[in-house]
């Protein structure tokens, strides 16, 4: 797994085209650092639940609240943050070796996840306790 820490995330500005009729944000070129393979969402999510709870030995992830907003709590072992994401035109880069955690939905809110692969079970680490062994040896 790699050796990331909390310092490696970073939130990346999302253009946005701004006029009377609305508002666009586009994701194209080097928004994101990596090639996308997969992209879902998250809705419906009741404010009492969490998703994640898993780490990721190499893949990437940017997520965006499409709608309304939610908390992204992570972890590298060591030292924990919480970022809440509520704008559109901002985005949360995960990098591998990051523990993370989503809660705290708003009503109505959407999280788009663009991935930099497919989904492979082999690149989760879904125990909490073999995450930080793996990050501290």
């Amino acid at each position: 797994m790699k050796n990331t820490t909390i310092s490696d995330l970073k939130i990346i500005q999302i253009d946005k085209i701004k006029e009377e009729r609305g508002t666009l944000s586009v994701i194209e070129k080097d928004v994101v650092p990596f090639q996308l393979k997969r992209v879902y969402y998250l809705y419906d999510v009741p404010s009492d639940a969490y998703r994640g709870g898993h780490a990721h030995k190499e893949l990437y992830q940017f997520l965006i609240p499409v709608s309304g907003s939610f908390d992204v709590i992570l972890n590298d072992g060591y030292n924990t943050k919480t970022i809440t994401l509520n704008k559109p035109d901002k985005g949360l880069l995960i990098v591998p070796g990051i523990w993370r955690e989503l809660e705290n939905f708003s009503s109505g809110s959407v999280c788009l996840v663009l991935a930099s692969e497919v989904y492979d079970e082999d690149d989760y680490i879904r125990d909490f306790e073999l995450f930080k062994t793996l990050k501290t040896t």
